[in-house]
């Protein structure tokens, strides 16, 4: 048995798709890998005492075989070996999107603990790449694990057609997401293209003024559940995600399941979906609003791409994540990674 320290804090600095991966883990690694015996550890908030003080002193009583770290707030004090999630590089790679403090963080505290990692885990070849450029370790030490889905939302009868046409993107509005290439794309469409743009989260009236189409509306959704979320996806004409970078992109494997073609940055396309996605550069307006035009004139072409990518990606479900991750944990614990 192979006793393994994971830090299961979920506090406000997580984004939804950090959260599903510690779920995904707490979840599945008992089902699939009955040789690990997964120790969930921590509470509190980052950057508290709870953190530098209490995590490390539970992972010590414990005396795990390694402890998994799945976001870069980890203590200072870190019992070896250990295992650490990079999510993505995010704030190296545009650091004008952040403040002094953040870069001041990855220098002193983030960067070292990902170095100091048995291995290094990530959902992309990108990332694996970015950090062997930006944090300077080999890449024999990185594992590229990616994510999954949970069936359970897809097997629900199929969804009604949409009223309207739309294009989906769900995910939050910050400004490496790159959602001003999709509006301007979007609004410069033909007036003959009726075409609604459906955005995930709060609303913004400042946008909503700013983007007018005649014949066509941009609507903010909200917060969806998971069954409302399958079903925008089921409904959209196409799924479109314009981040200038993902560490993976978890709405574009759920919009593939569910059959949905997808349009992405070239930055943000996770590797196993390029097959089947259609992709432009992140700032290339014209580009984009080229891709949307052509999707609206023939729709079946980009449907039958979509429905060879849903059959090739339904088998990453989050079990399968949970098994490759127990594979990596395997490694460290019998030393083959120190070979």
């Amino acid at each position: 048995m192979i006793d393994v320290a994971l830090d299961a804090r979920i506090t406000p600095r997580m984004s939804a798709g950090v959260r599903s991966y510690v779920h995904a883990l707490l979840d599945g690694l008992p089902r699939v890998a009955p040789d690990i015996r997964l120790h969930p550890v921590g509470h509190g908030l980052n950057f508290g005492l709870d953190e530098q003080i209490a995590l490390p002193a539970e992972i010590a009583r414990l005396k795990p075989a390694l402890t998994h770290y799945p976001t870069i707030f980890a203590p200072l004090r870190r019992r070896k070996p250990y295992v650490a999630m990079v999510h993505d590089l995010t704030h190296l790679q545009y650091p004008q999107f952040f403040g002094y403090g953040t870069a001041l963080f990855y220098e002193a505290v983030a960067t070292p603990m990902l170095r100091g990692a048995e291995l290094l885990l990530m959902s992309d070849e990108r990332t694996a790449a970015a950090c062997v450029t930006l944090l300077r370790v080999e890449r024999e030490r990185c594992r590229v694990v990616p994510l999954g889905y949970d069936p359970a939302p897809f097997a629900a009868p199929e969804t009604p057609p949409a009223a309207r046409p739309f294009i989906l993107y769900a995910g939050n509005h910050r400004p490496h997401k790159n959602l001003g290439v999709l509006y301007e794309a979007w609004v410069g469409l033909p007036a003959a293209i009726a075409l609604d743009l459906v955005i995930t989260g709060p609303d913004d009236p400042a946008v909503r003024k700013r983007y007018l189409r005649p014949g066509s509306e941009l609507r903010f959704a909200g917060t969806l559940s998971e069954p409302e979320l399958v079903a925008a996806y089921r409904t959209a004409s196409a799924y479109v995600h314009p981040a200038l970078v993902e560490g993976f992109g978890l709405p574009m494997l759920e919009a593939t399941v569910a059959g949905t073609p997808v349009i992405a940055s070239t930055g943000a396309l996770p590797s196993i979906l390029a097959p089947f996605a259609s992709t432009f550069a992140p700032h290339d307006t014209l580009a984009l609003r080229a891709t949307l035009t052509d999707l609206y004139a023939n729709p079946a072409s980009y449907r039958r791409r979509a429905a060879e990518g849903s059959v090739a990606m339904r088998a990453y479900t989050w079990d399968r994540f949970a098994a490759a991750t127990a594979a990596v944990y395997r490694e460290v614990a019998d030393g083959s990674s120190r070979v």
